[in-house]
């Protein structure tokens, strides 16, 4: 039976992968560092956040961005106390933009709130010893543009940030994000045009998710080449936008990519973060959460993230 298309670009990774472990077995002796992002945990405590996570032997957490104002948002020392109890580091922050702080609104109130909470942001993740602020180019949740210079707008007010990110050694992460949710960076293609638009050193990485590169990318292992060592985060969640097992997802495909592009390092994460299948999944914010299901979604994926990455190293 001759190959479909996606099984010859699966074969090709699989070929390089294994001339990888053949050849440069030192290259693999490193695990990939597994964390998970919290702001779909909606209202649970930090803590019993931590204590899932520590149950599931994950030794890293993407903190939900919630300084939205001076007065709102995780303390920082109460933070770091919290994390240390339960012997887990933070990853990085999980940058959240809707239209009330929108990089490329076309009202400069709107601008400069999404400035402001990137200054909040930026403190705050380098302060936690963070290695990426997740930044979104435009609204979550708005899908229809506003008009033809939308990522004009957005490039010039995330420059206006942009020392910041240099000084603190935060990496600005860009997201792609599917076109059912924002109106324009849809691809890594897109991202890397975005951070060459902004030109500047203190931009230059990328914040994939597979689940939005399975509509976007026309396939994910090459798209993660592409992106190589731009990539330093990739949220991870099944077809079902489930827990990883639960779908269909070429888990092993993307595990070899990601050991191609060296991604086996300390600033590098792959970052669950099964939020189901809705259009909008924001209200997971701010809502209550089910322990029990939580509790199933953390540990089925962390076993079968284990589990496949073990199978390739083996095989």
């Amino acid at each position: 039976m001759i190959p479909q298309n996606f099984e010859k670009k699966n074969e090709a990774i699989r070929a390089a992968f294994r001339a990888l472990r053949r050849d440069h077995p030192e290259r693999l002796r490193t695990r990939l560092n597994l964390s998970w992002s919290n702001w779909g945990f909606g209202l649970e405590s930090l803590s019993d956040s931590c204590a899932r996570l520590a149950r599931a032997g994950i030794g890293f957490i993407e903190l939900h961005g919630n300084h939205y104002g001076p007065d709102l948002g995780y303390d920082p020392a109460e933070t770091r106390r919290i994390l240390s109890a339960y012997g887990i580091r933070a990853a990085g922050v999980c940058g959240m933009f809707s239209e009330d702080n929108d990089l490329s609104s076309n009202r400069g109130i709107q601008r400069q709130a999404a400035i402001d909470y990137l200054k909040r942001e930026i403190e705050f993740t380098a302060g936690l010893g963070g290695s990426y602020l997740l930044v979104v180019p435009g609204a979550v949740g708005r899908p229809t543009p506003y008009d033809a210079s939308e990522f004009d707008r957005s490039v010039a007010a995330l420059r206006i940030v942009a020392d910041r990110f240099l000084a603190s050694g935060v990496r600005a992460a860009v997201e792609p994000i599917r076109a059912a949710e924002v109106s324009f960076i849809h691809t890594i293609a897109d991202a890397k045009r975005y951070i060459e638009a902004v030109d500047h050193p203190g931009i230059g990485h990328i914040n994939g998710d597979v689940y939005h590169m399975l509509v976007g990318e026309s396939h994910i292992g090459e798209a993660i080449l592409s992106a190589g060592d731009r990539l330093t985060n990739l949220h991870m969640a099944d077809t079902n936008r489930g827990a990883l097992g639960d779908g269909s997802l070429d888990l092993d495909t993307i595990l070899m990519a990601l050991y191609l592009v060296g991604y086996n390092n300390d600033r590098c994460f792959v970052t669950p973060e099964p939020l189901g299948p809705g259009g909008d999944p924001y209200p997971a914010m701010h809502g209550r959460p089910d322990p029990d299901r939580l509790e199933r979604l953390v540990q089925d994926t962390a076993r079968t993230f284990r589990e496949r990455e073990q199978a390739i190293l083996e095989d």
